[in-house]
């Protein structure tokens, strides 16, 4: 037998193993990456790791083909030929930074709001924010408008955090998780493994998708949901436990407003506004005195049901509006499952279904705490009913008010941050009141004075200027638009074209693929970025650009400062901003370059720093004018937002040595991160790890670390009083006055208490010409637009069809390998269409960002991707049909601004099979070179 070979059963895949984090969709999981003779061989998850614990999806495993990917930009590109002919010129980068500078100098020394520098899902928007800040625009805004800022403000003016980032389901007690449009490539690894652990206990998942794909295909049950009408089934099942007086009483008056009192007068000026002692503090009655008493007095016991005439005016408690409003029976299960198809007794169902799981059933923990008015709980009870939601509820016109009426099921079961239920991760619980208002003031050569994004509480708070206009050029903050901290990134370059509210200079965006797949009314976004006034100069000047690859995006720039990939750079995932904590625990991650880029490419948060430091932006310019950092790791490192706190929280310099949470810089913190796998994470005290809003040791343990200066309890806000402010301006009242035009409109959306009304496209446009809903979700193999190009995750989804219900594929009488012309009323498109069963009887779906335009991406012309590949984004305009009285709305929800691409009405005709899926766009010229056909390289000697 000595002549068999012998062979390596365990070779060595590595000679080192660098632990970062992964950047390959927004879970952000822990990474081991093994390195041979210096290059990337190999990619798994970091098993120590307190996000993934070793777990890896397709996409986290894919990166190394993301680092190695032709698509890479190589070095600074200006253009020399037209906008959208991908005509450059390679320039090095200290011409691209002067450039750049000599472009936003004169507009910081002039006019600085005329600079539009909006980001897409950079993870780092604390500091891009203060450095549109420092530079001195209000026009500044992330990637949120576009999926998740009805999920983020809903969530935050109603409970003090939202779902998704902020919050997570209490996986190890919850025995009922109800899911909402939950996107499948977001947080999918946690996802994954909190249902798996449900599922391992026998916990029950019902999933409430009009599309039974992904976490919804292994729900126990499926409510297939008509899009749009989330809201009216959700409130059809508040009325059912109220109906049936399964609530939690105990809950609703300790730890919501639903006891506080409200101007119950229509004709007084205060009407619907809470009743307030001298120091403004909201009242409520007291049980044991049967008086008014602030909601926080040491020992109060808040009455659901109490009321007060006073000075002439009854005041009756918010709980009293509730009853009123949700025991209607325009909310019966008969009423509204028609709207939402299903059926009555399947709202039924669920409803018994929720009720039996928080009440037959509770989990208590043997844990002692004191609450914020003194009182001393020998234990924890909870209700283990968890809620988790995201784009498929966010991106509705009536998306903020659905987002709302979920918080309020919840909170009417005591299921906010109790053993079993949605939990808060740290920085929040935070309400509302806590964050910044929006600051927009700008003056010539001068910072802003404050922070750009904030909750406003009223229309004192609105950014506008003097005449009354939007003094943002995407009109965020606006009575267009009051509640929209993330912005409205989708409408700036709309905006910008038209001159509405005024013109810009420059349009500076990061990695925001605004040419294509992160546009609606693709066509007429490239149009408006070509758009040339009668001189023959464009009507958006200049446009500076930065990715890391060569998307669609690049060819319509002026300058292009490329960025490196996620292993050649540092990143701050910190608690200022998203960061990776868990319910119990505060962490943050660095990324950092565990290989040098081969390329002339520079990450962007360090171009960042040295453009700031050319401009003498103030916190990046030293007195004699050098720069402050060197680079975006001497930031991470010496910024400090306020004294003692940081963009990281783990090991700083305390007075007597390192530290957690507060403390002064160390020179050595990034070197901690690295040697601990690439993270932080602070372990919440037992005491303190439920009721966080009003756990007294909670509320400690987070002034003491760091995430704010006091403490500060807070009521959940069922019925939110900076909404009727608005209400009361729209009637009217206060100095403050909306257009003529928007009165209506804000009086019938931002309702104080959560509502119901249909998508505001179905006023534009005739349910009975468009009687088909067409969706679009990602993937879990792909993130956005970025894992298109890499050449394993190709090989998932290289193309992506038009799935079709049964309902729809027998009417139209199609077969396998049948095309359909979809028309909406602003354009047609001409696609593969599929069968797929598991489906609402009037939607119609396809993958997201899967087409490509040819001549992008290092892909070939004749790439599937260009060919069979396609968008719905060609026919989803960013303004509502006219109607009529001569004016486009916006096609967002009206309280935040949120993009409403899922509110799309199409109808289906069959097709002939045109070749490839219409409509074509001319191929660009690539700035790259030509891919290999075969992508391959030799790891090692």
């Amino acid at each position: 037998m000595t002549d068999q070979p012998q062979i390596d059963l365990s070779p060595r895949v590595s000679d080192e193993v660098r632990k970062t984090t992964c950047y390959m969709c927004a879970c952000r999981c822990g990474i081991d990456v093994h390195l041979k003779a210096g290059r990337v061989a190999y990619i798994e998850g970091n098993r120590d790791h307190p996000i993934n614990r070793g777990v890896l999806c397709a996409k986290g495993s894919a990166g190394i083909m993301q680092v190695n990917s032709p698509a890479r930009l190589r070095a600074p590109l200006k253009r020399t030929g037209p906008r959208g002919s991908g005509q450059f010129e390679e320039i090095t980068w200290d011409e691209a930074l002067g450039l750049a500078a000599s472009w936003l100098k004169p507009i910081r020394e002039s006019a600085p709001h005329k600079l539009a520098f909006f980001t897409g899902r950079d993870q780092s928007q604390s500091f891009t924010g203060w450095w549109a800040q420092q530079f001195g625009t209000p026009n500044f805004a992330a990637h949120g408008g576009f999926c998740s800022v009805n999920m983020a403000a809903a969530g935050i003016y109603t409970l003090g955090g939202s779902f998704w980032e902020f919050g997570a389901p209490d996986w190890d007690n919850t025995r009922l998780m109800l899911l909402f449009g939950v996107a499948e490539d977001h947080d999918s690894n946690p996802l994954k493994m909190g249902l798996a652990k449900l599922k391992a206990r026998g916990a029950k998942i019902i999933g409430v998708n009009p599309i039974r794909s992904g976490y919804n295909a292994i729900a126990d049950e499926w409510v297939g949901i008509t899009p749009g009408t989330d809201g009216l089934f959700v409130l059809s099942l508040v009325h059912e436990l109220l109906r049936a007086g399964r609530v939690d009483l105990d809950f609703l008056a300790r730890f919501t407003n639903a006891a506080v009192l409200i101007d119950s007068d229509p004709k007084s000026p205060d009407h619907g506004l809470f009743l307030r002692d001298e120091e403004g503090r909201p009242l409520v009655i007291d049980r044991r005195t049967g008086k008014p008493a602030p909601w926080d007095g040491a020992g109060v016991e808040p009455q659901l049901t109490g009321h007060i005439r006073r000075a002439g005016i009854t005041h009756r408690s918010v709980m009293h509006r509730i009853a009123e409003r949700y025991l209607d029976p325009q909310y019966a299960p008969e009423k509204v499952a028609d709207r939402c198809g299903i059926t009555p007794a399947q709202i039924r169902h669920v409803a018994a279904e929720l009720a039996r799981a928080a009440f037959d059933d509770p989990v208590v923990l043997d844990r002692p705490w004191t609450d914020f008015r003194g009182h001393r709980h020998a234990t924890m009870p909870g209700r283990p009913v968890a809620m988790h939601a995201m784009r498929g509820i966010s991106a509705h016109s009536n998306g903020f008010q659905t987002c709302r009426a979920i918080h309020l099921l919840q909170s009417l079961l005591g299921a906010v941050e109790t053993p079993g239920a949605m939990r808060f991760k740290p920085p929040y619980p935070k309400p509302a009141e806590a964050h910044p208002k929006p600051h927009f003031r700008s003056s010539p050569g001068q910072p802003l004075d404050g922070p750009i994004l904030g909750y406003p509480q009223g229309p004192a708070d609105l950014a506008l200027d003097d005449t009354g206009r939007p003094a943002r050029i995407d009109k965020a903050f606006s009575w267009e638009n009051p509640l929209s901290p993330h912005g409205l990134m989708h409408m700036v370059i709309s905006n910008a074209a038209a001159g509405d509210p005024y013109r810009i200079d420059t349009l500076f965006l990061y990695m925001a693929n605004m040419a294509w797949n992160s546009s609606m009314n693709t066509r007429g976004t490239l149009e408006m970025l070509t758009r040339q006034d009668e001189d023959g100069s464009y009507t958006i000047p200049r446009i500076i650009y930065s990715d890391a690859y060569s998307s669609e995006m690049v060819a319509y720039a002026d300058l292009i400062l490329p960025d490196t990939t996620y292993l050649e750079r540092h990143d701050c995932i910190s608690l200022l901003d998203r960061p990776i904590s868990e319910p119990g625990a505060a962490a943050d991650a660095i990324r950092w370059p565990v290989i040098p880029p081969d390329r002339d490419v520079r990450g962007f948060q360090s171009v960042l720093l040295d453009l700031g430091a050319r401009l003498g932006l103030p916190g990046m310019t030293e007195p004699d004018g050098s720069p402050t950092y060197g680079d975006y790791a001497d930031y991470i490192t010496n910024h400090e937002r306020r004294p003692g706190v940081g963009p990281l929280a783990g090991w700083r310099m305390g007075e007597t040595g390192l530290t957690h949470g507060r403390g002064g810089p160390n020179a050595a913190q990034l070197d901690s991160y690295i040697a601990n796998g690439g993270f932080f994470s602070a372990h919440i005290p037992d005491e303190a790890a439920y009721f966080k809003p009003w756990n007294m040791a909670y509320q400690r343990w987070a002034v003491q670390f760091g995430l704010t200066d006091a403490p500060r309890p807070y009521l959940i806000q069922l019925y939110a009083e900076p909404l009727r402010r608005f209400q009361l301006a729209a009637e009217g009242q206060g100095p403050h006055q909306p257009p003529d035009h928007l009165r209506g409109r804000i009086g019938a959306t931002l309702d104080p208490l959560p509502l119901w009304y249909a998508p505001l496209s179905d006023a534009h446009e005739d349910p009975a010409e468009f009687p088909v809903h067409a969706l679009t979700q990602r993937p879990m193999a792909m993130y956005h637009s970025w894992g298109g190009h890499n050449a394993w995750l190709r090989q998932i989804h290289g193309v992506n069809p038009l799935y079709l219900p049964t309902f729809w594929w027998r009417k139209l009488a199609l077969k396998p390998g049948d095309w359909v012309r979809v028309i909406s009323s602003h354009g047609t498109i001409t696609v593969p269409a599929v069968h797929m069963a598991a489906l609402n009887k009037d939607t119609v779906w396809t993958w997201n960002a899967i087409g490509k335009r040819k001549g992008t991406w290092a892909l070939d012309p004749d790439a599937p991707e260009a060919t069979r590949g396609f968008l719905l984004n060609h026919i989803i305009h960013e303004l509502l049909p006219e109607r009529g009285d001569g004016m486009r709305w916006a096609n967002a929800d009206p309280v935040t601004g949120q993009a409403a691409w899922f509110d799309l009405r199409v109808k289906l005709e069959k097709s002939a099979d045109p070749g490839e899926s219409l409509p074509v766009f001319e191929p660009i010229r690539s700035p790259v070179p030509e891919a290999p056909k075969d992508l391959r390289w030799k790891v090692g000697p």
